[in-house]
């Protein structure tokens, strides 16, 4: 895992997170066991869990609490990313095939609901059940989130505004309430737990706009996963909502057609278009503008022991 590479300090309670997450999904039916190490190369820097490990660590001491919450907000995480393919009808992932690729969307979308079940099996295990609902409630947000895009495809008069609420639901959320449970199980004032928070929920936020500028102008082969799916479902994402914003009446009618025939090479075309006019610009720029709010919220930090790892783990996003 990347993670360990890079984060020194928390490389030995990834190995423990790991257990904790293997030990709950045992299987004795083969053919499920097979589907679930299937998903292991899905889990690539492992960002959820260590959010909420170097949040805990700033906080004080890493202790069981925080091994659990990282398994789960794994579990939960990789729930999405294999509904989501198939909502996508996505092929690759992390460069190997997609679970619903390999074995049909029907056992995809139970597989992913399995990972979610065990995601809340893992939670009963602490003795405070506070965990547990505020790991319900981000689910539903991050449900929220999808269902709105859902509503949004194909218009594309779809604002800026509406796109930040649909990612910080579907994306965001989940990363906020990592850093706020892993300060939280280092017993943190509510004032710092709020902190990492909103740290978390701008770096979500910085994450899916630096995503979806990846799944238009990014490489397949060094991404690992198929791009363009956003396009192909009439999903509008930060670069496309601004050019259409900016572009002229004319070059907005043209830029529709294209987008409606769905075609590939149409396709490529917008994405040109999107980089010609500096509209892929503009969404770095917003993603980085993330990335300094989220530091912000660590200058006045008190108590705080490491927060050099956390501002790392913020500009690591941007590259």
């Amino acid at each position: 895992m990347q993670a360990l590479k890079e984060y020194n300090s928390v490389a030995a309670e990834f190995e423990k997170v790991q257990e904790i997450f293997d030990q709950e999904l045992i299987c004795d039916i083969r053919s499920i066991t097979e589907m679930i190490e299937q998903t292991g190369r899905f889990r690539g820097k492992m960002l959820r869990p260590l959010l909420v490990l170097l949040s805990g660590q700033a906080c004080g001491e890493i202790n069981y609490r925080h091994r659990v919450i990282a398994a789960v907000s794994e579990m939960v995480h990789l729930a999405t990313l294999i509904h989501d393919d198939v909502l996508d009808e996505a092929e690759r992932r992390r460069g190997g095939r997609t679970i619903n690729d390999l074995n049909g969307n029907e056992k995809a979308v139970l597989l992913g609901d399995m990972f979610i079940s065990h995601a809340y099996h893992l939670c009963s295990s602490l003795e405070d059940q506070a965990v547990a609902r505020r790991i319900a409630t981000t689910t539903n947000t991050v449900c929220e989130g999808e269902l709105i895009q859902l509503r949004y495809r194909g218009r594309y008069d779809l604002t800026e505004e509406i796109y930040l609420d649909i990612i910080t639901r579907k994306t965001a959320s989940l990363m906020a309430t990592c850093c706020y449970l892993g300060a939280q199980a280092a017993r943190a004032d509510e004032e710092i737990c709020r902190s990492l928070e909103a740290y978390g929920k701008n770096v979500g936020i910085a994450f899916q706009i630096r995503d979806d500028i990846l799944d238009l102008i990014g490489d397949e082969q060094e991404a690992g996963k198929t791009l363009g799916s956003d396009l192909l479902k009439e999903k509008l994402t930060l670069p496309g909502i601004y050019y259409l914003r900016h572009c002229g009446q004319e070059a907005r009618r043209g830029a529709v057609q294209l987008l409606r025939r769905r075609r590939r090479q149409d396709l490529r075309e917008f994405a040109e278009r999107l980089c010609e006019t500096g509209s892929i610009d503009y969404a770095r720029r917003r993603a980085g503008e993330f990335i300094e709010q989220a530091k912000k919220e660590l200058w006045d930090f008190p108590g705080c022991q490491a927060p050099e790892d956390l501002v790392r783990l913020a500009h690591s996003v941007l590259d």
